[in-house]
């Protein structure tokens, strides 16, 4: 079966086609027919070996770690009544950049008919995530929201539970496309945070209060100035450092600002959630409250364009490969 393999540690032109033997189902297993392999920010990051979450995988490695598509076989142990179904599955942290995948059996989330198999994707990995954040941060109706990255995968769908719930929304983003995007799912204001200005601007919006929520996705300097201006009282939500670094603030200084500051730790808390907080998603999307972002696919033979998009911060909302 072809695949795509890193073969060192680097950019992404390290991502290189080649072909695999086609996986077995073991005990409690199946094997997935893979029409869509999803990506994230982490993965271009671990494929560079400078991801300080998670342990470096053994080279070469088929990255991935969530795929879509049917059910091409079943292990010994698992109901045959899966065969031929579309299935989202976790397959863990490699293996998904394939033509077919093995998965565990108790790890296959059955898509809803009506649901394309993209749509499906972004609204399990990112939707849950998204979900998850804003349950923690517990948005309420009529506050400030102040999402970073917001026109990303996870920060797109940030906006529009923000809107659903009758949030008043500030995205910040990089260039007009982006701000555009945000604009579109409901923002009251959209940012450009490579502006200085920026923060003036969320402040002289909040009337000088700052926002009560901030879901901070950038970390670095960006997080910090958005950690700034978040409103006594608020909560600081961290759940990305696409800039390089997680943004770190010290639990005094939060004290004296009466902010609520919930870590990147809280994602390691969100997997016994996520099938909830993805049917959740999937609900809303059905009641048009919310809509996935797929800005941009590609072939599998061009894992590397599509890693090379999401690092260059010129992908909006999801990208995807399709196989």
């Amino acid at each position: 079966m072809r695949v795509v393999e890193v073969v060192r540690f680097g950019g992404p032109e390290v991502l290189v086609p080649g072909e695999a033997p086609d996986p077995v189902a073991g005990a409690g297993q199946v094997v997935v027919d893979v029409a869509v392999a999803g990506m994230t920010f982490v993965e271009t990051q671990i494929r560079r070996g400078v991801d300080q979450w998670h342990a470096k995988p053994s080279l070469p490695y088929v990255p991935g770690g969530l795929v879509a598509g049917q059910v091409g076989s079943v292990g010994p142990g698992v109901d045959q009544a899966w065969l031929g179904r579309r299935v989202i599955a976790g397959i863990g942290e490699t293996g998904g950049f394939a033509e077919r995948a093995v998965a565990e059996a108790k790890e296959l989330f059955p898509v809803p008919d009506g649901l394309g198999l993209p749509e499906a994707v972004a609204l399990h990995s990112d939707g849950s995530t998204a979900q998850g954040l804003a349950e923690n941060a517990d948005i309420r109706a009529g506050g400030w929201v102040l999402v970073e990255a917001a026109a990303g995968g996870v920060g797109s769908l940030l906006v529009q539970l923000a809107h659903a719930a009758d949030a008043r929304v500030v995205g910040a983003a990089r260039g007009e496309r982006k701000l555009g995007l945000i604009r579109e799912l409901g923002a009251d204001l959209a940012v450009d945070y490579t502006e200085t200005v920026w923060t003036k601007r969320v402040l002289e919006a909040t009337g000088g209060a700052g926002p009560d929520v901030v879901f901070d996705g950038v970390g670095g300097q960006i997080g910090r100035a958005a950690f700034e201006v978040t409103a006594r009282g608020g909560r600081f939500s961290v759940h990305g450092a696409s800039s390089g670094e997680v943004t770190s603030i010290d639990p005094a200084e939060a004290r004296s600002r009466d902010v609520d500051v919930l870590g990147i730790e809280q994602l390691f808390d969100f997997g016994p959630n996520v099938t909830r907080w993805a049917d959740q998603m999937m609900s809303q999307a059905a009641a048009g409250l919310v809509r996935p972002v797929i800005g941009q696919t590609f072939p599998l033979e061009r894992a590397a364009d599509a890693h090379a998009e999401i690092e260059n911060r010129t992908a909006i909302g999801k990208t995807l490969l399709l196989i």
